[in-house]
């Protein structure tokens, strides 16, 4: 408030409850509380720890929890390039915003410039183009959707694979005309399924006029609505990796 640009990390997203009351009552609302004369820009870097047995209260992915929220932005980068630039970007901005990481992409290696550069907050990217069906993604889940797409090329089948990078702001124009090219849709998020991330996507195109380009319903690929389980044998089956997105690929081609 007093003109700071902090980075508050929490190593463990499923501790953020304990500060919801000061993110959700006050750093959301001071901007609007203050007529625009003031405001919190401070970066809150969440991190989703999946997989290792660590069961139900050390792997929760609740990046909807924050979406649902006036007043913050939030963020989830796929990349090394966009972890950098979107965390710069995040810092810059003069509203908080959460940026999600997700410790599965910690073993990913790719190029990222020395100097400092930026990253849009609302931007997405289409990481794979394809004309049969749009697979929307985020974090971790859009290298699972770029393997389904590898894959499914194999069977003709052309996904276009969508990173959005920012779930608030969304890129709908990129979605919208990626859905109006390919007339079907599967949504993939890492976090539970009701009132998920996928939902307000396939909200976002059931109210747009893109929604009279699909062919098919739309088809999420998220976490089942139970907490984390604490076995490996478990895990394998709760977590939807690629085999998960290409059988919704193929699903929704044969509606």
């Amino acid at each position: 408030m007093a003109g700071m640009h902090p980075i508050l990390c929490f190593p463990r997203m499923d501790f953020m409850y304990y500060a919801m009351d000061q993110i959700a009552n006050h750093i959301a609302n001071w901007h609007y509380m203050f007529g625009g004369q003031l405001s919190a820009p401070i970066t809150l870097w969440a991190i989703i720890n999946r997989g290792g047995e660590q069961a139900a209260q050390h792997s929760q992915a609740t990046q909807a929890i924050f979406m649902h929220i006036p007043g913050l932005r939030v963020v989830m980068p796929s990349t090394p390039y966009d972890a950098k630039g979107l965390l710069l970007a995040c810092v810059k901005e003069e509203n908080p915003v959460v940026y999600i990481d997700d410790r599965w992409l910690y073993q990913l290696v790719g190029e990222v410039p020395e100097e400092l550069y930026y990253v849009p907050i609302g931007k997405g990217v289409v990481r794979r183009k394809g004309k049969d069906v749009t697979v929307v993604a985020t974090s971790y889940m859009v290298y699972e959707a770029i393997k389904a797409s590898e894959s499914l090329e194999n069977e003709g089948i052309g996904a276009e694979v969508i990173d959005l990078r920012s779930l608030k702001p969304l890129d709908e124009n990129l979605l919208f005309n990626s859905v109006r090219k390919t007339g079907r849709l599967v949504v993939v998020d890492g976090g539970w399924k009701t009132c998920g991330v996928a939902a307000e996507i396939s909200a976002r195109v059931a109210e747009n006029d893109a929604f009279k380009s699909l062919k098919a319903p739309i088809i999420r690929v998220t976490l089942p609505d139970t907490p984390a389980p604490a076995s490996s044998v478990l895990e394998k089956i709760y977590y939807p990796r690629a085999e998960k997105i290409m059988t919704a690929v193929r699903e929704v081609l044969e509606k």
